[in-house]
């Protein structure tokens, strides 16, 4: 159900029901409009003893119900301020997004109850500055009440179907009556100069709510003193009855003899004063920036002749009754006989209305959440059993109408249709069926003749590389009489083995392939007598640095490709030799070569062009590594003896040899790798 634009407040006191009706001005005006009002009175007092509190306030909601109603209207009720606890707590300079967070640890160490056993919600008052992100001068108020005993309080509402939508108490209440009709905008108040501070003294049945506010910083106590208190004076000083005694008191004036009846209360009047004045020196002691100026008195005991003037006296202030209010319009409810008579008395109830109509300085709330979620909840069931019936209407509007069209297609009206076609069906499967057959079969002759192809130009290319790596072995000092002094390598075999991933091959020598470049690094050979830096194996005859190769990717190479082992075996081993003896004689020879490091090889190339200047690069070889270079053992030689090489007379001598293994990648231009297995040829 939609919201209606009005708003009630309903303060249930302990002498009476009082209830107000109003909605916001349809023009901007700070006004509130009093549409409609109630004040049932209860035949006694709720704390007398023969009282029973709990069937006096169900009689008057169920009266007040019979005469009014709240469907749709926005409810707000108030609850004694003894039954909550209220705290206002300056906080030191902070971030404003941490404000919550402060307060929730200010609410643990400020309220005497776990958290979870409270209702309790806050604010952070008007005033105060905000500068880049932090907060200084901030205050925020804290209330909080057992969950109990809201659920008590809104337990008679309940009961007479009325949906309260927030729960204040009432000095809060109060509050934002005095602050919304008494003084200025807070929006309009300077927070350097402040106006004085308004007191508001709310006279109840017990207890006496005072409320001190300028409009930016709220102050409230509430005193054990209340409208009873000078009628059990009248009742001890002139020995009445309760019931005569607050009808007395209420028409001490018309008394047979007033003098006797004022002189009863006035040990009250002076209490009250005496109490007053303490609760205001405890708020200037906190306060001492804080004035005070008009006081302002509330309820209908405050109506007693020659209250406000004593107690002004007393505390030497400008003490009187709020006879009007100042922002509440609706002449229908002002004039009416009822609200002029007991308008001291609707102080609450106007400020629940202002909460409930949204124009109240101060928006807490002590609903708890729970409640307003199952009202939500409630109020939405019949828009969904709305929904769902529609929901069901339409499943069997579409379930009916698919039925008939599912009929006009049963297979016995297609009978012959569906014969026909699946002849047409079996037609087309054999087809395809046959079609899949003789691709098979094109594809496995192709595959078969691809490799026969490839073979002339793979052959080609492998007698290229054989002829680099001939080329690329030393062969200086043939002459020498003694194997040891030639710089040759003996080569026992060379053997190759076919990669889909080279990186699978460099993970098992990346070591060696390290060691290859730390000997790079101090390059030298033979033919060198200096050391040259060493070349980059993926762009060889460049001269970019080992460094530079490392950081433009992946280490090693990527991608297919063919490994190249060679095994093979020297001599030149020995002091004579060194340093380049051993394992430095095959790098400063061969691996040199495979590095890129010669200027070019002269090579005869299978295509039958002549010979021409190529380079390692050129063949697609790369990623030269020792993978093995065993200890020189001796190894006897045998030799023509020197002068009779005709008579075949030969010398046997020793020399060290060592044995080795050179590996490195092999990865041809043109289509000289096989084609992947998972992609067959096209």
């Amino acid at each position: 159900m939609a919201r209606s634009p009005y708003a009630w407040g309903i303060d249930i006191g302990k002498s009476s029901l009082k209830a107000l009706r109003c909605r916001r001005p349809d023009d901007d005006s700070r006004e509130l409009v009093a549409e409609a009002f109630d004040y049932i009175e209860y035949p006694t007092v709720l704390t007398q003893s023969d009282a029973d509190p709990v069937e006096l306030v169900r009689t008057a909601l169920r009266d007040f119900m019979a005469r009014n109603t709240v469907v749709g209207d926005r409810v707000a009720v108030s609850v004694p301020g003894q039954s909550g606890l209220s705290k206002f707590i300056k906080l030191p300079p902070i971030e404003a997004k941490k404000i919550p967070d402060i307060v929730r640890y200010e609410a643990r160490q400020q309220i005497p109850f776990p958290l979870e056993q409270v209702i309790w919600d806050w604010q952070r008052l008007a005033g105060g500055m905000e500068e880049a992100g932090f907060v200084l001068d901030a205050e925020v108020a804290i209330f909080a009440m057992k969950r109990e005993q809201v659920y008590k309080a809104l337990e008679p509402l309940t009961a007479a179907g009325i949906e309260v939508d927030i729960l204040q108490l009432s000095p809060i209440a109060l509050a934002n009556m005095v602050m919304f009709d008494q003084l200025p905008d807070p929006a309009t108040i300077d927070p350097d100069k402040p106006p004085q501070s308004l007191v508001l003294v709310a006279t109840g049945v017990d207890s006496t709510d005072v409320v001190v506010t300028n409009g930016l910083r709220i102050w409230q106590r509430s005193m054990p003193i209340g409208g009873s208190t000078f009628s059990k004076a009248l009742v001890k000083d002139l020995k009445l009855t309760f019931g005569k005694a607050e009808h007395l008191k209420r028409n001490a004036v018309r008394a047979e003899d007033p003098k006797a009846v004022f002189k009863a209360m006035r040990p009250v009047f002076g209490e009250f004063a005496a109490e007053l004045q303490r609760s205001l020196n405890y708020f200037t002691g906190a306060d001492r920036g804080a004035t005070l100026g008009r006081v302002l008195l509330l309820g209908n005991s405050t109506k007693l002749r020659g209250l406000a003037e004593y107690v002004g006296k007393q505390l030497q202030l400008d003490v009187q009754r709020l006879e009007k209010f100042n922002r509440l319009a609706g002449q229908a409810v002002l004039a009416a006989p009822a609200f002029r008579e007991n308008r001291l008395a609707f102080g609450t109830a106007y400020g629940l209305a202002l909460q409930a109509a949204g124009m109240a300085p101060l928006r807490t709330n002590l609903l708890p959440q729970s409640v307003a979620v199952d009202r939500l909840v409630e109020a939405k069931k019949p828009a969904m059993l709305a929904g769902a019936m529609a929901l069901l209407a339409a499943a069997l509007l579409t379930y009916v109408g698919s039925y008939f069209a599912w009929e006009s297609y049963l297979p016995v009206h297609f009978t012959a249709a569906f014969a026909e076609a699946d002849v047409v069906a079996r037609a087309s499967q054999d087809a395809i069926g046959a079609f899949g057959s003789a691709t098979e079969e094109l594809r496995k002759t192709i595959a078969e003749q691809v490799p026969l192809v490839e073979m002339q130009v793979r052959r080609a290319q492998t007698l290229d590389m054989f002829r680099a790596v001939r080329a690329l072995l030393p062969h200086e000092k043939m002459e020498a009489a003694n194997p040891a002094d030639r710089i040759e390598l003996h080569i026992d075999s060379i053997d190759c083995e076919y990669f889909p991933d080279l990186q699978a091959w460099f993970a098992g020598v990346g070591g060696a392939w390290e060691k290859t470049q730390d000997w790079g690094r101090n390059d030298g050979g033979p033919a060198a007598a200096t050391p040259v830096p060493v070349a980059d194996p993926t762009n060889a005859g460049g001269a970019a640095p080992l460094e530079a190769a490392a950081a433009a990717g992946p280490p090693g190479p990527q991608g297919p490709g063919w490994i190249v082992e060679i095994r093979g075996h020297h001599y030149r081993n020995g002091q004579d030799y060194k340093p380049y003896d051993g394992e430095n004689f095959v790098h400063s020879t061969l691996i040199r070569g495979l590095l890129g490091r010669q200027a070019g090889v002269r090579l005869t190339m299978s295509t039958g062009n002549g010979s021409r200047d190529a380079t390692v690069k050129d063949l697609g070889i790369g990623f030269p590594v020792v993978v093995d270079a065993k200890q020189p053992t001796t190894e006897k030689i045998s030799k023509p003896k020197p002068g009779m090489a005709a008579s075949g007379a030969m010398d046997t001598i020793d020399l060290q040899s060592m044995r080795f293994t050179v590996q490195f990648v092999w990865q041809p231009q043109g289509r000289a790798l096989p084609p992947s297995p998972a992609a067959p040829p096209n």
